[in-house]
């Protein structure tokens, strides 16, 4: 398990600006509020089976963002992928497991940024909990043309548990080019501010 402790959130002047066109500034500082929702729900007892952020925003200046991340795992179809390989260009990482309500609400969006940021961005979903036929019934209904981790073990979880919290789905983390992590979503990633997010990370790496 990591040990690194994310800087704090700190959103650039074009965030500012997009989230503020959203009537999401809020939303883009980070503190105990954030933390104090997910214990909360944790603590529910209500079986829903995952924990749903509220789609905070947190983005890590590049003069802060440690080491790039560490991880290995395996996709669906039993590719071996690990984090040096996704590093050189931008990467999307986006927990998620067929029957999280809020995983389906994002699908649509996720899959049409996907198609748009073809090839300058590679995005990877991590499944935390289907097994394979699930997992593929998902994909084909909302159209997913990426891979995702089966992650039932927990390995890729574990390995970014500095940025991810146990069962908060859905998240979603978006890399740097150097492997580190740039912005975490905790929640329904909106489309426009997580557009935002991958302009700026593809932007930087030109």
């Amino acid at each position: 398990m990591s040990s690194y402790t994310p800087p704090p959130a700190s959103p650039s002047r074009r965030r500012v600006l997009s989230l503020a066109g959203l009537g999401l500034l809020g939303l883009a500082l980070t503190g105990c509020a954030e933390e104090d929702s997910l214990a909360q729900q944790a603590n529910s007892g209500d079986r829903k089976g995952y924990i749903a952020g509220d789609g905070t925003v947190s983005e890590y200046p590049a003069a802060e963002r440690g080491e790039p991340v560490q991880f290995e795992g395996t996709l669906f179809d039993g590719t071996v992928v690990d984090a040096e390989q996704l590093r050189g260009a931008p990467a999307l990482l986006n927990f998620w497991y067929a029957g999280c309500a809020p995983c389906r609400v994002e699908a649509p969006d996720l899959r049409e940024l996907a198609e748009r940021f073809d090839g300058q961005v590679a995005f990877y979903g991590v499944n935390q909990r289907d097994e394979r036929p699930t997992a593929e019934a998902f994909e084909r209904t909302f159209e997913i043309p990426y891979p995702s981790f089966a992650d039932k073990d927990g390995g890729v979880l574990m390995a970014l548990s500095a940025y991810v919290p146990p069962q908060a789905v859905p998240t979603t983390l978006v890399l740097d080019a150097q492997g580190r992590v740039a912005a975490r979503i905790l929640g329904v990633a909106d489309r426009s501010v997580l557009e935002t997010l991958l302009e700026d990370s593809v932007a930087e790496a030109a």
